[in-house]
């Protein structure tokens, strides 16, 4: 029999997917760190932070702290899991004691692709098993418990936007329980649309398009009682299907399709990220997991495009998360490490909650890893469930992904800030807060199964105190978050054991960072223009500021790039096509520095008056390929022979496979098209057009180059 999705039907296999099942929901590099990051950064009054001598003994790996480079703030939803009306343990009273401790703020409900069978009124979902004890009231007791919010789905698959706002109506004018974050439907472009179906929805018309009108009609019913309620519509991730692919009739795939009809009704916008199909192993999902920056990155240029200056407005949630989707190594240590790795860095990456699939699931293939038994469960909590003769511990048992969730409440919690790092070691992740009351903690992740790793720190904006630092561990033979002392760890080195997890938390010196200055921190800047080589922003005043300087991040590198004593700054002489991240910091009358603002992303276009224009479009796609025909004109006043085209991909994973018309050469990310043998001129004033096409290859998401030069000249580009 096939395997089963979570709402319990048989599986449609294949490339393009791998289900996941219902209820069981099925190099090292040593350096050391001052010649790795010699960038300057800009220094607090007192200039650059010191930092304690090294040993004497290079360390196996180097992380740059910058708490200058904000990454934004821990929202009180940041950290979440999923529950599953399927789950009879998902309202035991100890769930709700092992998701407070873990810093929980958001619990999903009623449980991926249930949701789009599941009638809250009746608590029934035909096709599917509904567990006792697993109704909406039942549920909001974890959730108050827990201390968390809800995340709701409302039925898209086979209810109405009036069933919805009934829904809203109990919840939260009857009940009052202020439910804040409401999704339209789960993985609705899994509804056969695009030939591969395992999400169930009655509608007639499947396409995007009409997702996005039904979106309109929910959100208009669902706000016309509670207007406060944030509304959620889902996305694919970009570069996993059905991403890119576009549907005989529509207008394009589906995340154009629907965020160019939805943006002025959503709040947010829901996303899934799995690193790969059933086998895939947790050190896969780790080294993939260095994808997931550019995909979210991709997502939100997708709202760009759509909601334009509006974009700030609408957030990212990344409702589903894990290794893999079902069957091999979930519950064993190095998911555990994937856990607190791939929350942090969704975090880090714009995303304003974490949703883990799942809270229980269900044992699935039984595999021996790191010496312990993985029950192929993609649970944070045991379900004490068996698989052959093999059963899992007692219900509620904390896998080791549990023990990853609760690592990163020893970071910080709702309010701290989430600041910048860089380890020069392959196998050391590294994530940093800093926290409101000025003390710095550091995560440091060794995904290396065989070998502890020495890890130099070095601080841009922030000098620890002499004080010995907190120190929290979770390793081999550690039954929980455990307390350290000695010498494992101190504010310049810090030894992390193999396949381990060490969070380090520092205090400031007396009279140094944020803490010290008179400013405070700047709000988030906005984009108020951008031209080819321009952009004007601006940002809500601080008291305490004297002015106000604007650095440019690369990394855990901070450059000025602006200046000014006024609330707003024109930077100037910028590349066209560029993209920039940026915080602004205050600084007082004695020029000590405030925190850093949230950071803004913005990219620079091309110029209008330009001597040449390409037009980029691409004709079809198919999740790791595409063709894209490019076409080329000479706005000049003089005839151009013998062109060339010069491109640079936005990404590292795409390329030019094969092409037409043209001769084709990638080095790196550099593309240069050249003219055919016996091409005439390009005539002047765009009298003639020059068009060559291409297979391409990407892996990962594939956006459009910003960028295009006819012989070494920067065109206009649409």
């Amino acid at each position: 029999m096939p395997p089963l999705h979570r709402s319990g039907r048989p599986a449609v296999t294949g490339a393009a997917r791998t289900a996941r099942g219902g209820p069981h929901r099925l190099a090292r590099t040593a350096a050391v760190l001052a010649a790795a990051f010699a960038l300057l950064p800009l220094a607090d009054a007192a200039g650059a932070a010191p930092t304690a001598p090294r040993a004497a003994t290079a360390a196996d790996a180097g992380v740059r702290v910058n708490t200058q480079a904000s990454l934004g703030r821990l929202s009180d939803v940041a950290r979440g899991v999923n529950a599953a009306v399927w789950d009879s343990h998902m309202n035991d009273p100890e769930v709700a004691t092992l998701m407070k401790a873990a810093g929980v703020g958001a619990m999903r409900y009623p449980g991926g692709s249930y949701a789009d069978i599941y009638h809250w009124q009746t608590h029934t979902a035909p096709g599917g098993y509904v567990a006792p004890g697993t109704g909406f009231d039942s549920f909001m007791d974890t959730v108050r418990a827990t201390g968390a919010q809800p995340v709701l789905l409302a039925n898209y698959g086979s209810g109405t936007p009036e069933e919805a706002a009934g829904w809203v109506r109990y919840a939260n004018v009857t009940k009052d329980y202020g439910a804040k974050y409401w999704e339209i439907g789960n993985e609705i472009y899994g509804n056969g649309h695009y030939g591969n179906g395992w999400e169930h929805d009655e509608h007639e018309d499947k396409s995007p398009r009409e997702y996005a009108r039904q979106v309109r009609a929910y959100a208009e019913a669902m706000k016309a009682v509670d207007p406060t309620i944030k509304i959620g519509a889902v996305l694919t991730t970009p570069g996993h299907w059905p991403d890119g692919v576009v549907a005989e009739g529509d207008p394009g795939d589906w995340n154009h399709t629907v965020l160019s009809e939805v943006t002025d009704v959503i709040d947010f916008v829901s996303v899934h990220w799995y690193a790969g199909g059933s086998g895939t192993t947790a050190e896969d999902a780790m080294a993939r997991l260095s994808g997931l920056p550019g995909e979210l990155r991709e997502v939100r240029s997708q709202i760009d495009r759509y909601a334009g200056p509006d974009s700030p407005r609408i957030g990212i949630a990344l409702t589903e998360i894990n290794t893999n989707t079902g069957g091999a190594r979930l519950t064993a240590r190095p998911n555990g490490l994937f856990a607190a790795d791939a929350y942090m860095t969704a975090l880090e990456n714009g995303v304003f909650t974490v949703e883990w699939w799942n809270t229980h699931n269900g044992a699935g293939q039984i595999t021996t890893v790191d010496g312990e038994t993985d029950y192929g469960d993609m649970g944070m909590l045991s379900s004490g469930a068996c698989s052959g003769d093999v059963c899992q511990p007692p219900p509620n048992t904390p896998f080791h992904p549990y023990f990853g969730l609760k690592m990163t409440r020893e970071l910080g919690t709702a309010g701290d800030t989430m600041v910048a790092t860089a380890s020069s070691g392959q196998d050391v992740s590294a994530h940093a807060v800093h926290r409101r009351d000025g003390r710095l903690s550091v995560l440091l992740i060794n995904k290396n199964p065989d070998a502890a790793r020495t890890v130099d720190l070095d601080y841009t904006g922030f000098t620890p105190s002499a004080a010995a630092p907190e120190v929290r561990r979770y390793a081999r033979g550690d039954s929980d978050i455990t307390g350290v002392t000695g010498g494992e760890a101190s504010a310049s080195r810090v030894t992390v054991p193999p396949y381990a997890m060490i969070t380090v938390t520092l205090s400031p010196q007396a009279g140094t960072g944020p803490g010290a200055s008179a400013a405070q921190a700047p709000g988030t800047p906005r984009l108020e223009a951008v031209t080819d080589t321009t952009a004007r922003l601006s940002w809500q005043g601080a008291q305490g500021a004297a002015r106000y300087l604007v650095q440019e991040r690369d990394g855990a590198h901070t450059r000025l790039i602006g200046e000014s004593t006024g609330a707003s700054v024109t930077l100037r002489n910028l590349p066209p096509g560029s993209t920039h991240t940026v915080n602004v910091l205050a600084a007082d009358a004695s020029g000590r520095l405030s925190a850093p603002s949230a950071p803004l992303t913005f990219t620079t276009g091309t110029p209008r008056d330009a001597t040449c224009a390409v037009t980029y479009h691409q004709d079809q796609s198919w999740g790791n390929g595409f063709v894209a025909t490019v076409t080329v004109r000479n706005l000049s006043a003089t005839p151009i022979s013998g062109w060339t085209v010069d491109w640079e991909w936005p990404t590292d994973r795409q390329s030019v496979s094969s092409g037409w018309n043209a001769t084709f050469h990638q080095s790196g990310r550099q593309v240069r098209v050249t003219a055919p043998e016996g091409a005439g001129p390009l005539a002047p004033d765009g009298g003639s057009a020059a068009s060559f096409g291409f297979v391409g290859a990407n892996d990962g998401p594939n956006p459009q180059p910003t960028v295009f030069r006819l012989n070494g000249t920067v065109c206009s580009s649409g």
